[in-house]
């Protein structure tokens, strides 16, 4: 049996949507700039279903209205940008509209890379889908472009695979990880863990140091060539999917 559509108030789903507070939106309803199916909705008590094709018959001051909650988003993360809501300097989130950043429920990065770490980035607002990937149950791999300061050893490959292989300052090894050279600085590697600067980590515990670090796949999703550093799309379901591939 097919779930019916969460319903909101007119100006509730504005205001979570971040076009102003509760009263703000109300200025805009009554002045006929809210249209649906070409029908301007001036009742800001009117009920609304909150459907995925809303913003494909919902305008508001002209333009399509925002994608509902339920967002899915792949970003490029640039190198220099933290993931985080509360640390100084610059954050994914300003490489959003500014209006996207007011959301209810908020646009949360799933897990983080840190600041020198660029590459696949996902970010929703649906907590229980981002509890989902980050979850250890869900065991979803992500891939790693790593360049090395130094030649690689030869051994690598082993010694990732093995499930032996300790971090410093941790009592626990870590799981089997996947190894592929690429040159003679160059490496992939695929992790299902999310330890602190874990691939850093890594190759530090083997003699090595990470120059730059790109992640390029989470799950079976691959980061698209076109899609410029600092840009982001709205995840289709099917790509979506690809994730727990």
């Amino acid at each position: 049996m097919t779930k019916p559509p969460a319903t909101l108030r007119l100006d509730r789903l504005l205001s979570n949507l971040g076009y102003g507070s509760r009263r703000e939106v109300q200025d805009l309803i009554e002045a006929g700039y809210v249209l649906l199916d070409g029908e301007a909705v001036i009742d800001a008590d009117e009920k609304i279903a909150v459907t995925p094709d809303l913003p494909s018959r919902m305008t508001v001051e002209g333009e399509p209205l925002d994608p509902p909650p339920g967002l899915v988003l792949m970003m490029n993360k640039p190198v220099g940008v933290t993931c985080s809501h509360k640390e100084q300097g610059p954050l994914v989130y300003s490489l959003l509209p500014e209006r996207w950043r007011a959301r209810n429920p908020a646009i949360s990065t799933v897990g983080r890379l840190d600041k020198e770490t660029s590459g696949l980035l996902l970010l929703t607002d649906d907590g229980v889908l981002l509890h989902r990937i980050i979850s250890p149950k869900a065991n979803v791999a992500k891939r790693y472009d790593v360049t090395l300061d130094r030649p690689l050893r030869g051994d690598e490959k082993a010694l990732f695979a093995a499930g032996t292989l300790m971090l410093e300052g941790e009592e626990k090894p870590l799981l089997p990880a996947v190894f592929e050279a690429a040159s003679d600085k160059r490496a992939l590697v695929t992790i299902t863990e999310g330890r602190y600067h874990q691939v850093r980590r890594m190759f530090a515990a083997i003699g090595n140091h990470v120059v730059a670090l790109r992640r390029d796949r989470v799950g079976a999703l691959a980061l698209p060539d076109d899609l410029a550093p600092g840009a982001y799309r709205i995840l289709s379901e099917a790509e979506l999917m690809q994730v727990f591939s």
